[in-house]
């Protein structure tokens, strides 16, 4: 990660992009047991469908989880102010999630230079699936 210059940062500029891979049953399982979220309509195929659903999907943190990525990957966790999602459809097992970032405003927020970042994440298909916003500071 490279040091990020606070002057040089311009509203409607993009944090790198985060490309997922296919959510697959593992990565269900996995985030499930790593987070405690046992949800069996994340990981029991005949719960899921005997709740109505075609299959198990992924758990609604695990995707706010990969919009917090795009956050670390940019800048320090240590600089992140506040993290808010909005959870707007289903990622089902396939999806292959695109999560990107852009700077809405630079402001200054208790003392400290920071910039609100809307985020949002889609599958393959441009379906949203999660949209948020986050604060982040530079010291």
């Amino acid at each position: 990660m490279s040091m990020i210059d606070y002057e040089q940062l311009q509203v409607g500029d993009r944090l790198p992009e985060l490309q997922i891979s296919p959510v697959n049953r593992t990565t269900l399982a996995l985030f499930g047991g790593a987070s405690g979220d046992h949800n069996p309509i994340h990981i029991d195929t005949d719960f899921a469908r005997r709740a109505g659903m075609p299959d198990v999907f992924a758990q609604g943190m695990l995707g706010m989880a990969w919009l917090g990525r795009i956050i670390t990957r940019w800048a320090p966790q240590s600089s992140l102010r506040k993290f808010d999602a909005r959870f707007q459809g289903i990622t089902h097992l396939g999806n292959a999630m695109t999560c990107n970032g852009r700077i809405l405003e630079k402001l200054e927020h208790g003392g400290e230079r920071c910039v609100r970042i809307e985020l949002s994440s889609a599958n393959q298909f441009g379906q949203t699936k999660i949209v948020g916003e986050a604060l982040v500071a530079f010291v």
